[in-house]
C-alpha cells in the first residue's frame, strides 16, 4: 500500500486519469477529485457520460432530482441508449437519497421500472451516492479496482463483451421483450439506431415483420412510463 508521500511523488502517468465534462464544474465531484493526491483530473468537452476513467470506465452521474425529471420529461432512455453505445464500460452513479424527491410528483414504481430497464435491459450497473463526496471516491475506487485486474475485459450482460458499434446495438436490442437476433437486425435496418428504436411509437414498431401489437406494447412498457402513471407519494423511500 503506497502511502501519502509516495502517491504524491507518483508520476502523472501512473495515477488515475479522469477526464471531466466541462458541464459538471458547477458539481462538487470535481473538486473531491482534484484533491485525491492519486488522481489527476482533466476538463474537456465529453460527447457523452460526465466522467471518463482511467480511459475505461465511463460515468453518467445523475442527482435523484434529474433522474425523476428525466424520466417524466422522455430524455433518460436516450441518454441511457448514448451511454450503452458508447466504446467504454457505461456506469450510472444516482447521488442523492429520498428526501431530495419529496416536491417531485413521481412514483416508486416508475423509478423502480427505469432502474429495471437501465441494468437489465441496458447492462449498465448503478451505483449510490449519497452525495458528491461518495460520486468522487465511487469513481476512483472503480477506476482502481478494474486497474488492478490486468488486461480483464468486461463486459455488459452475460459474459460476452461486443466489440464493435453494430454487435453492441444488436446486444442491446435483444435484451428488448419478445426480440432475438433476427428481430433486432430488423429494427437496427428499420430504424438505423437503438435511440430512434426505443422513441418509436407502437405502430412503428409494428411495421417491422415479426414484430406483433403484443410485442410493440412490451417494448414500449420497457422503455417508457405513461405520464398517466406518474403520482405523487408523500412516503417516497427509495
Amino acid at each position: 500500500m503506497l502511502d501519502k508521500l509516495n502517491i504524491l511523488k507518483m508520476p502523472k502517468k501512473l495515477r488515475i486519469t479522469i477526464l471531466a465534462d466541462d458541464r459538471e464544474r458547477q458539481s462538487q465531484v470535481i473538486e473531491y477529485l482534484s484533491d485525491m493526491p492519486d488522481v489527476a483530473v482533466e476538463i474537456a468537452r465529453l460527447p457523452t457520460g460526465d466522467y471518463l476513467a482511467d480511459n475505461r470506465l465511463l460515468f453518467e452521474r445523475k442527482t435523484l432530482n434529474d433522474f425523476a425529471m428525466s424520466i417524466i420529461d422522455g430524455r433518460l432512455f436516450k441518454q441511457v441508449a448514448r451511454l450503452a453505445n458508447n466504446r467504454y464500460k457505461p456506469v450510472m452513479i444516482l447521488e442523492g437519497t429520498g428526501k431530495d424527491l419529496t416536491k417531485i410528483g413521481i412514483r416508486r414504481e416508475a423509478m423502480q421500472g427505469a432502474l429495471i430497464s437501465i441494468s437489465l435491459i441496458y447492462g449498465i450497473p448503478v451505483l449510490r451516492a449519497m452525495n458528491s463526496y461518495e460520486s468522487a471516491r465511487l469513481i476512483r475506487y472503480a477506476a482502481l479496482q478494474i486497474r488492478a485486474i490486468a488486461g480483464g475485459e468486461f463486459s455488459n450482460r452475460g459474459g460476452y463483451q461486443p466489440k464493435t458499434k453494430s454487435k453492441k446495438q444488436l446486444f442491446i436490442l435483444q435484451g428488448l421483450p419478445g426480440i432475438g437476433p433476427n428481430k433486432a437486425k430488423k429494427l437496427l435496418d428499420r430504424f438505423g439506431s437503438v435511440e430512434k428504436i426505443i422513441s418509436a411509437s407502437i405502430e412503428e414498431l409494428q411495421l417491422i415483420d415479426g414484430i406483433s401489437k403484443t410485442i410493440a406494447e412490451k417494448i414500449n412498457w420497457a422503455v417508457r412510463e405513461e405520464q398517466s402513471g406518474y403520482g405523487f407519494h408523500d412516503d417516497f423511500d427509495f
